[in-house]
């Protein structure tokens, strides 16, 4: 089988049309600064034939891509070690909106900082970055995080003020037929707690949700959806 007949990979393409080393051709490829045929090409081991086009964008520079933040609505019911599977680009949220383009690199490696039960939907934070990954490691338990949960039935002063003395501040969102919408507010909750809270007042818990980590809210994301986190966003 010649190069002719299954191609040479396109690291190596780039290498020699470029007038550089196979790492810097990989870096370039990864920067998403080639095409074949006009169409993004992201993945060095790609084969490429003699007959096919390779484009190289002028002016990106041969650098390793800049790691990233992402933001995921995880949907209820999907444990979070599987939530990164969701990391693709169909589901990317507002592509434009962070000035960045999807790069395969910008899913690989990513870490969950903050870990949801399964039955729980709303907010989950991956990131490469380490200075995300050290605020939110060292700063758990004074970073405040929102979470909506419905309960059954009627919740009223009483029943609030039986959270007078839990770590969160609680207070109705929503009062709806046979259900309530509680807001909690807590800092740095573990995994079960907002239920064991609910179960101590008396109530049963129906759903829960967290629309915000810190300063950064969940905004608009629909379950399985993902953003960038914005350079401007500080938990």
């Amino acid at each position: 089988m010649t190069d002719a007949d299954e191609g040479i990979r396109l690291a190596k393409r780039v290498a020699a049309q470029a007038g550089c080393s196979r790492r810097e051709a990989e870096l370039l490829i990864e920067n998403g600064a080639v095409r074949i045929d006009g169409e993004p090409a992201l993945l060095p081991q790609t084969r490429v034939l003699p007959s096919q086009r390779v484009d190289i964008e002028p002016g990106v520079r041969p650098q390793p891509v800049t790691p990233v933040t992402l933001l995921l609505h995880k949907p209820a019911g999907m444990p979070t070690d599987d939530a990164h599977r969701l990391l693709v680009p169909a589901n990317h949220h507002e592509p434009g909106r962070a000035g960045l383009r999807f790069l395969p690199r910008h899913a690989a490696g990513q870490r969950c900082m903050t870990p949801l039960e399964t039955g729980a939907s709303g907010l989950v934070v991956f990131t490469q970055e380490w200075r995300v990954e050290r605020r939110l490691h060292e700063d758990a338990a004074i970073i405040e995080h929102e979470i909506m949960v419905d309960v059954e039935g009627a919740v009223g002063p009483e029943t609030l003020a039986r959270f007078d003395r839990s770590p969160a501040r609680v207070s109705v969102g929503q009062r709806g037929e046979g259900h309530t919408g509680l807001r909690f507010a807590i800092k740095g909750p573990r995994p079960g707690q907002i239920a064991h809270l609910c179960t101590e007042a008396g109530l049963r818990m129906q759903s829960m949700k967290r629309i915000r980590i810190g300063r950064v809210p969940l905004a608009g994301l629909l379950p399985g959806q993902w953003r960038y986190l914005l350079p401007h966003e500080k938990f």
